[in-house]
């Protein structure tokens, strides 16, 4: 079990105090305690690793299973003796410019906090660090660390989509080359792979509107009777990161709409030059194949001039039109 358990403590009046090993004596203490609160992390647990936890904290088997499973959308659920909150971390791997989601869950109750990790992108020892360095956000209890992981949340959504915007940019400067974004199936991919990261990060983003704005207001339980403008702030800087990917994703299908209108320009270019070129040997070959029917009675057979004349009447005929082509730019 303590394999799972990545950090325990009991916090009272805003500090870190170490508390008994055994988790029912360790909530026992913090709910004696009256202004204390325990809060477990956990990482990856088993169902078995779980189960003990879940007895322990009298945590809800639908809240337990979800938080097993991690498949979930974000959430926030309100049970008799908790909230269960589900909150989808954005990871953005550097190597090879990708969007990818890891899930975090919190069980909140009068006097613990659960937090479920899955994945390695969001861990949560640096939010524990910053939130015991502030004991007056601490002093408001277990409200403090679910506010404090969805801040932390939030905030990586902005430097994310940041992240996103410079890719969108040479994306951008790409497609608008003068060579036209190079290799036309390259870049068709690259723009469709950017859209599904696009959609992965509104997947984790746009479900957590609804959560944060009801924990910034009075009628969840559990919740800390002044922590609502802290919540407010959190949904605020959730609507500028949802707004901003939402922009990324119109510029991105305008840039796709671009590409495939330069994609039918060059086309377009490259079928007039091949009905240039093939009006140009349309000509020789039509007289050519005229002096090649060996008709007995044909003009100009027995004159000695007549090969020159008609090569000469060819090149002067294919020069007039490609003079004319070159003069209208199909060529």
């Amino acid at each position: 079990m303590r394999a799972v358990i990545v950090d325990s403590a009991i916090y009272r009046d805003g500090r870190r105090t170490d508390g008994p090993a055994d988790l029912s004596d360790a909530l026992a203490e913090a709910r004696a305690a009256g202004d204390a609160f325990l809060w477990i992390g956990l990482h990856e647990p088993t169902e078995k690793e779980f189960s003990l936890v879940s007895s322990e904290f009298g945590l809800h088997p639908l809240a337990v299973e979800d938080a097993l499973s991690a498949h979930q959308r974000p959430k926030l659920e309100v049970y008799d003796d908790s909230l269960f909150a589900v909150i989808k971390p954005v990871v953005y791997e550097q190597s090879d410019d990708t969007v990818s989601t890891d899930e975090l869950m919190a069980f909140v109750g009068d006097s613990f906090v659960v937090t479920v990790r899955h994945g390695e992108g969001a861990p949560l020892a640096a939010v524990r660090r910053r939130l015991e360095s502030e004991p007056e956000v601490l002093k408001h209890g277990p409200t403090a660390v679910l506010y404090a992981i969805s801040d932390a949340v939030v905030d990586h959504y902005i430097e994310v989509a940041g992240e996103l915007q410079a890719d969108l940019e040479e994306l951008e400067t790409e497609v608008f080359a003068p060579t036209g974004g190079g290799d036309t199936k390259s870049t068709a991919s690259r723009i469709y792979t950017f859209k599904r990261q696009l959609l992965e990060f509104r997947r984790a983003a746009g479900p957590l509107s609804e959560p944060m704005a009801r924990l910034a207001s009075a009628e969840v339980p559990f919740v800390h009777e002044h922590s609502q403008p802290f919540f407010r702030d959190v949904s605020d800087h959730l609507t500028r990161a949802t707004e901003y990917v939402e922009g990324l994703d119109r510029l991105l299908s305008d840039i796709l709409s671009a590409h495939l209108a330069q994609v039918g320009v060059r086309q377009n270019d490259d079928m007039r030059k091949i009905s240039a070129w093939a009006a140009m040997a349309a000509v020789p070959t039509m007289v050519a194949g005229i002096y090649g029917m060996n008709f007995d009675h044909m003009p100009e057979l027995k004159w000695v001039w007549a090969y020159p004349a008609v090569i000469a009447l060819m090149a002067v005929v294919v020069f007039a039109l490609y003079r004319q082509f070159k003069r209208r730019g199909w060529l």
